[in-house]
C-alpha cells in the first residue's frame, strides 16, 4: 500500500484494495479479514490513510475499509461542484465494491457530515454510527468557527509548505499536546497529514458541500446506536456542535475528550479506539436481537 507522500502504510495488513467500478472512481483499501465490518470516512482535504491509528488497532479483529474522498489522493475528481449526498454515494459505492450490505460507520470532521448524510439516506445499511468532531450544519451558521480559526484554516490550505505545516499543527492540536510530544515524530505525522496539496477544484467542491450541509431534522429520525465524540479543545469545529448533535439524536451517547483538539483521531487514538471497539461491540448483538424481535 502506498500514499502520495513519505508516510507508507506497509505496517497495515491491507487485504484488498482497488477502485470503484463507476465514476468518479474512488480509491479504497480494506485491512483485516474477520469480525464486524467498519467503514471510515475522512475529513476535509485529507487522504483516507490518516485513519491509520484506528485501522492498525481495529483491523486485528474487524474488517476495516477506508478510502480517499473524490478529488483527494488517488481518487478521481468531479469537474462540477458536489454535495455531501454525492460523497455519501461514493462511500456506498465503496461498500458495494467490497460486497458489504451493511457496516458500522464512522466519520471525522467533514467525513462525519458525509456519514450523517449516508445514515439519513441509507439507514438500513448503518449498524452503528460514530461522529467525531463534526456538526449538523444548517442555515443559521452556528457551526462556524471563530475568525481566528478560519484564518488558520485558510493558511493551512494555501501558501508555502512550511506555512501550511505550521497552520495545520495549530489547527489540529492544542499547544499543551504539541509541547508534550516528540517534535520529529510530530513533524512526520504533520507531513503525512499535509500530503500532496488538494487541487483547487477539490477544495472548492468540498467547501461547497460543507456550506450546503444540513442534516438536523432528517438526522433526528436515525435510530441505530450512535456515538458522538466531542474533542474539548477543538478550534475548527467548536465543541458546542457535538452538544447540538446530541440534542438532535436523543438516543446517542456523548463522549467528551476534554484535552483533545480537532486532530483527535491521532492525539487521542487510544481513547477513540477503545470507544469505537465498545460502541461497535455493543451494537452487534443488539442489532441481531432487534431483527429477531421484528420477525416475531
Amino acid at each position: 500500500m502506498h500514499g502520495q507522500h513519505g508516510a507508507k502504510l506497509v505496517a497495515m495488513d491491507v487485504v484488498r484494495e482497488g477502485f470503484t467500478a463507476t465514476s468518479p472512481r474512488i480509491r479504497y483499501w480494506q485491512a483485516g479479514t474477520g469480525g464486524p465490518r467498519v467503514l471510515l470516512i475522512m475529513g476535509f482535504g485529507m487522504q483516507g490513510e490518516i485513519w491509520r491509528p484506528q485501522v492498525d488497532d481495529l483491523s486485528r479483529d474487524h474488517q476495516v475499509a477506508f478510502f480517499d474522498n473524490r478529488g483527494i489522493g488517488e481518487s478521481e475528481t468531479d469537474k462540477r461542484l458536489w454535495t455531501m449526498a454525492d460523497m455519501a454515494r461514493d462511500a456506498v459505492r465503496v461498500a458495494e465494491q467490497l460486497g458489504w450490505d451493511d457496516f458500522h460507520l464512522a466519520g471525522v470532521s467533514m467525513g462525519g457530515m458525509v456519514a450523517q448524510e449516508l445514515a439519513c439516506n441509507h439507514p438500513e445499511r448503518v449498524k452503528s454510527l460514530t461522529l467525531i468532531a463534526t456538526h449538523e450544519g444548517g442555515a443559521n451558521l452556528q457551526w462556524l468557527p471563530s475568525v481566528r480559526a478560519l484564518n488558520v484554516f485558510l493558511r493551512a490550505n494555501s501558501g508555502p509548505r512550511e506555512q501550511r505545516l505550521d497552520a495545520l499543527r495549530e489547527l489540529l492540536y492544542p499547544s499543551a499536546f504539541l509541547a508534550s510530544v516528540d517534535p520529529e515524530a510530530m513533524q512526520q505525522r504533520m507531513s503525512a497529514q499535509l500530503g500532496k496539496p488538494a487541487p483547487k477544484s477539490t477544495i472548492l467542491g468540498q467547501l461547497h458541500a460543507i456550506l450546503r450541509h444540513s442534516t438536523g431534522p432528517r438526522l433526528a429520525a436515525f435510530r441505530a446506536p450512535t456515538l458522538i465524540i466531542k474533542p474539548g479543545q477543538d478550534i475548527l469545529i467548536p465543541p458546542r456542535n457535538s452538544d447540538r448533535l446530541r440534542r438532535r439524536l436523543a438516543h446517542a451517547r456523548l463522549l467528551e475528550i476534554e484535552d483533545a483538539g480537532h486532530g483527535a483521531v491521532f492525539q487521542s487514538a487510544p481513547a477513540i479506539n477503545r470507544a469505537l471497539r465498545e460502541h461497535i461491540g455493543a451494537a452487534e448483538p443488539r442489532r441481531a436481537t432487534d431483527e429477531k424481535r421484528e420477525l416475531r
